[in-house]
Order: structure tokens, then C-alpha cells, then sequence
């Protein structure tokens, strides 16, 4: 692998980030009426499709890309005025999503949700220092604190408005959650958010750790219809090495490395570089689909183990993803093109995969 070809692909990658996925949330993906982004606009003709719904979690995710974009200070500003204006349940938390018409659709309490506006918040504060930033993203943290814990103290994935359980343990909402308090722990109280994150990988060890594999399952271990997930367990990779520190000593940090080779091993393609979207816990395939957001988190995992794969991999996910409108969120292993959408929320994952790597 050339330092110049591996210079020369991410070069592009970035172009392409910069020319056509952020003016693209900028203008055809952005209702000014209401401060959104839309969910979605179709993959070939670059227009919004039709709304049922603009979620707080989406709107989060560009807060985080736009408040790291060179240009993008304004806009980030106003997908957060909005953020609050329009999600933040007057209970108490935050709204799921809203209507067409921006108003309240669905009051669910939702962890995945929560976790996004934290790292929103966060890096929003980073870059501009405004105040309600900063507030808000603690009085995020103690709303997820008081709502999203079972009786043993497990963080569970989703509330009805009224307290009721809807979902239980689930990694993925958990996940996240690690990634807001690391940005957040740069911010306020490091000493209470490194405990907290400590807490987190030690349940995420006793509950999701499969014992065969190494690797972090999608459900509580022993749940039925489990499965595991290649493009999380390269994420997991580059969350706890982003902060050695802080998970120095823990069982997680011991076998998240060996759970990303697993899955390297059984859940790419060969031929293609192509992450499959799930794996059995013996290692078959059960799901051939290949999400763009699975080659992200692999493109960022190689490049985190230096390894000699990575150029053939971005060379890869460019050619086969990415076109001159935008990207292609989901193929199947030859290549054919599964869905015609390209969702607002993708682009925090082109950001942490590709761009903001060396």
C-alpha cells in the first residue's frame, strides 16, 4: 500500500463529502419552513421523499456534521434551535418525532435518541461555547440517568411517556450512549463521566459478551433470535480506543480487539471488501445485506490496526457506494442496488468513518 494511492483515495472520499453530501443537507434535504432535514431524499434525483415524520435523532446527527463542517457554523445553529424548539418534551426528555407539520408524533423515550442529542450537544458546545449547549446537554444526561435504567441498574433501550417499559437491553442504544459521554467527558465533570463509562463497558461485558465468539451481540445474551452485527463490533473497536484510558484494565477492552477480527473474518467479503449486516453467533451469514454505514465502521477500524487492506477497502467502498448525487445506503453482495434512499442520517457515518480519519 502506496502512501501517495492511500493519500489520493482519502483525498477523494473527502471531496466528494464536501462537494455533494453536505450541500445536498444543505439545500434539497433541508425544509427551512420547519428547520428540518428530511429523512430521506431518493438516490437519483436528489428530491425529498414524501414525509411521514422528521425524527429529534436525525436532526441530532446533523448537528453533529454540520457543527463540524469548515462552513457549516450556521446551519448547525439553526438544526439546534430547532432541536429544541421543536423536540424537547416539556415533561421531561425529548419528543421521538414529530409530524409533517412539525408537531408531536411520537412522545416515546428514546435512549438512542437521547444518546445522539448528548453528542450533539457536545460538540456543538465545543465549537461555538454557547451556553444553552452546554446546559442542555446535562440536562440530557440526567434525564437518560433518572428514565433509562432497569431494577438492576441496566440501561434500557425505550420508555412509553407515562414510565412504561417498550424495550429492553440493547446494545446499540448502549453504544451510543459510550460515544456521547466520551465527547461530553471533555467538556463537564471528566471524573463523573469516566466512572460512568467504566460502569458501561462493565455491563456491556456481563450482559452482551458472547462467550464463544468474543464478540458484542445485539441483544442480552441468552435472548432468542440473537445475532451479531460486523459493523458494530469494528465501531466498539474505535470507541474504546479512543479513550485507553478510561477502559484501561476492563474485560471489554480485552475482547472487543479479538471480536473485531471475528468478525473481519467471517462477516467481509473477499472479493469485495463488502461488510454483511449480520452474522449468526456461529459465524454464518444471516443477513447478505451490505449497509454503507458497516463500511464506514470498517474503513475506520483498519485504519485504526494499520492494516494493509485499507486502501483496497476505500477504493472499494468509493466505487461501489458512492456516486456522483450522493451514495448508495444499502447493496447486496453483487452489488445490486437494494434501496433508493439516501437517509440524513448516513452522513455521521461518512464523517466518523472516513473523514475525520488520518
Amino acid at each position: 500500500m502506496s502512501h501517495s494511492d492511500l493519500a489520493d483515495i482519502q483525498s477523494l472520499l473527502r471531496q466528494h463529502y464536501s462537494d455533494v453530501v453536505l450541500p445536498l443537507w444543505l439545500n434539497a434535504g433541508f425544509n427551512p419552513a420547519l428547520g428540518l432535514p428530511y429523512e430521506a431524499v431518493d438516490d437519483t434525483s436528489s428530491r425529498p421523499l414524501p414525509v411521514a415524520r422528521y425524527r429529534a435523532m436525525a436532526c441530532a446527527r446533523q448537528i453533529f456534521i454540520y457543527a463540524r463542517a469548515p462552513q457549516g457554523q450556521e446551519h448547525a445553529g439553526r438544526l439546534f434551535d430547532t432541536l429544541q424548539r421543536v423536540f424537547r418534551n416539556p415533561a421531561g426528555g425529548w419528543f421521538y418525532s414529530v409530524d409533517a407539520a412539525g408537531q408531536p408524533l411520537d412522545d416515546t423515550q428514546d435512549l438512542y435518541t437521547h444518546a445522539f442529542i448528548v453528542l450533539a450537544c457536545a460538540v456543538y458546545f465545543e465549537r461555538t461555547r454557547r451556553s444553552d449547549a452546554h446546559k442542555l446537554l446535562l440536562a440530557t444526561v440526567r434525564d437518560i440517568e433518572s428514565r433509562f435504567r432497569d431494577a438492576q441498574g441496566c440501561y434500557i433501550a425505550a420508555r412509553a411517556a407515562d414510565g412504561t417499559l417498550l424495550r429492553g437491553r440493547e446494545q446499540n442504544p448502549v453504544m451510543h450512549l459510550t460515544e456521547a459521554y466520551l465527547a461530553a467527558a471533555a467538556l463537564a465533570e471528566p471524573a463523573w463521566f469516566a466512572q460512568r463509562l467504566r460502569e458501561l463497558a462493565q455491563q456491556v461485558f456481563d450482559v452482551y459478551v458472547d462467550a464463544g465468539s468474543h464478540c458484542i451481540l445485539e441483544l442480552a445474551r441468552g435472548e432468542a433470535n440473537n445475532r451479531i452485527e460486523p459493523g458494530h463490533q469494528f465501531e466498539w473497536y474505535a470507541l474504546l480506543a479512543s479513550a485507553p484510558e478510561v477502559f484501561a484494565g476492563l474485560e471489554l477492552a480485552a475482547v472487543v480487539p479479538r471480536a473485531a477480527a471475528w468478525a473481519e473474518a467471517r462477516g467481509v467479503a473477499a472479493q469485495t471488501c463488502g461488510v454483511s449486516a449480520a452474522l449468526a453467533l456461529d459465524g454464518s451469514i444471516i443477513d447478505d445485506q451490505q449497509r454503507i454505514w458497516a463500511q464506514t465502521e470498517y474503513a475506520r477500524y483498519l485504519a485504526l490496526v494499520a492494516s494493509p487492506q485499507r486502501l483496497r477497502q476505500l477504493q472499494a467502498l468509493r466505487g461501489r457506494f458512492l456516486h456522483a448525487g450522493g451514495w448508495h445506503e444499502v447493496l447486496g453482495p453483487e452489488g445490486e442496488v437494494l434501496r433508493r434512499d439516501m437517509p440524513g442520517t448516513t452522513p455521521y457515518h461518512l464523517f466518523t468513518g472516513y473523514v475525520s480519519v488520518d
